[in-house]
């Protein structure tokens, strides 16, 4: 085993025990994920890697600020003003794998951007998640965490009207109709695309697990193993996202992680759960009370306050907002309770050694990396502060919500600036990489609603 660098760049000896194993590998992906969570980077051929990691390779500084379709935002400062000049990509530990669904002679390489010092930039995503981590070493902590996503399969081909449609069985042809929870005829129909992820993700050692059928038809959700290396754990999650919409497109499907796909059916989430250990690896939330610790009960209170300031980073896109209804499992509200899915801040069953927080609001279009940081920044600040989180919320969450008129900024322009002007998460994510998220999503605003979509003339064009 090669000892990393750094957290954000391997040993070339890695690379050199990659290419001595997998001599028949002649091309790889060589790409960072920037804070859209899109993978951005270069093909590169098999005389080429060597270099990547002694030296780096030359990447444009605006792909840590273009938009989530790659279009640059000017008003960073980032493209004209510095010349859209270069930074370093460099691998990072144990991003060199296979990727399975592109050609057996293909491989991947998941970097980080570098100053051209050699510092790793502010802006990444893993240097965000790592300055948080940085606040829990400090205090002799580590967080142990999961990601769970779900996401839905659906037809590769658009709809004539450029509308999605559910994936068909390949056994029956059938097109999914039924909700089926937990349904084993559903995960049978999407069997051959399930093989291929399993077999995508163990090449890539992403500890990818089992599988349900969930709340909507054509919707699954696969779980990662929790660890308590977060930054790792965040990696993993990233990485099985791009593993599962690339697998999905060799079988002419479109794995689609939006928050919202089908106003019908249930939005898709990402939910993450988190643990704290101390220097021994005891879990500190463990408990025979169901509600723990009075460590768990201060990382939700801090949770709860920070919901609001987050959402930007939970919620995205103009999609995302759509996902927050009542009933929908959903949350809608920053409640908290002790095995009820109806809250956003879920204190699952089990043994007291398993005690944990599952943070339910980030939807499954949010970048992993980011909605791990803003999570564990949360919980940190709630555990230094001793937040008291209030009571339990027993029973169904969302009329209790309701009731006491407590309810999630579900509005994309309220959140963004409420996370502009966050003081703990400057201080958390840093001063410069708020600003600059900040700017990305309003100029998304900008030209989201500046595009004339086709219900404009359902609504308006006879009646306005």
């Amino acid at each position: 085993m090669t000892k990393p660098l750094s957290p954000f760049r391997a040993d070339p000896a890695e690379a050199q025990a990659f290419l001595e194993a997998h001599p028949h590998i002649a091309f790889f992906e060589v790409f960072f994920i920037n804070m859209s969570g899109v993978p951005r980077g270069k093909r590169l051929r098999r005389h080429e890697l060597m270099a990547v990691y002694e030296q780096g390779r030359f990447l444009p500084v605006s792909l840590l600020v273009v938009d989530i379709n790659g279009t640059d935002v000017p008003d960073t400062g980032l493209v004209w003003e510095q010349g859209d000049s270069d930074r370093l990509a460099f691998p990072v530990p144990g991003g060199i794998v296979p990727a399975p669904w592109l050609g057996d002679d293909v491989g991947q390489v998941m970097c980080s951007l570098h100053e051209l010092d050699g510092e790793v930039c502010t802006l990444d995503p893993r240097a965000v998640l790592a300055r948080v981590l940085d606040r829990y070493a400090a205090d002799g902590l580590t967080p142990v965490v999961a990601c769970e996503l779900e996401y839905y399969l659906v037809d590769g081909k658009r709809t004539r009207d450029g509308g999605i449609r559910l994936a068909k069985s390949h056994l029956t042809g059938a097109v999914p109709s039924a909700t089926q929870v937990y349904g084993l005829n559903e995960i049978e129909d999407a069997a051959h695309y399930l093989r291929d992820l399993w077999a995508a993700c163990d090449a890539q050692h992403i500890p990818l697990e089992g599988v349900i059928s969930e709340c909507a038809p054509g919707q699954l959700e696969l779980t990662l193993m929790h660890k308590p290396d977060a930054l790792r754990a965040a990696d993993e999650a990233s990485l099985y996202k791009r593993a599962a919409k690339g697998v999905a497109r060799k079988h002419g499907l479109a794995a689609t992680f939006m928050a919202k796909p089908f106003a019908e059916e249930a939005g898709s989430g990402l939910h993450i759960h988190v643990s704290v250990n101390d220097a021994s690896g005891t879990n500190l939330m463990a408990a025979q009370d169901v509600e723990g610790t009075p460590l768990l009960r201060h990382a939700i209170g801090g949770m709860q306050q920070l919901l609001g300031e987050s959402m930007a980073i939970f919620a995205p896109n103009a999609n995302s907002y759509r996902r927050f209804r009542a009933n929908s499992y959903a949350p809608v509200a920053p409640t908290w309770g002790v095995n009820n899915r109806t809250v956003a801040l879920r204190v699952p069953a089990g043994a007291p050694k398993s005690r944990h927080i599952e943070h339910r609001v980030a939807g499954a279009d949010a970048n992993p990396v980011l909605a791990l940081a803003a999570v564990l920044a949360a919980a940190h600040h709630g555990i230094t502060h001793k937040i008291d989180p209030g009571p339990a919320t027993v029973g169904d969450g969302y009329a209790a919500a309701a009731k006491a008129g407590a309810k999630l900024p579900t509005n994309w322009f309220a959140a963004v600036d409420a996370f502009a002007q966050s003081a703990i998460l400057k201080d958390y994510l840093g001063e410069e990489f708020v600003r600059q998220y900040a700017i990305v999503k309003r100029t998304e605003q900008d030209r989201f609603f500046a595009a004339v979509p086709s219900l404009d003339y359902d609504w308006y064009l006879a009646n306005g």
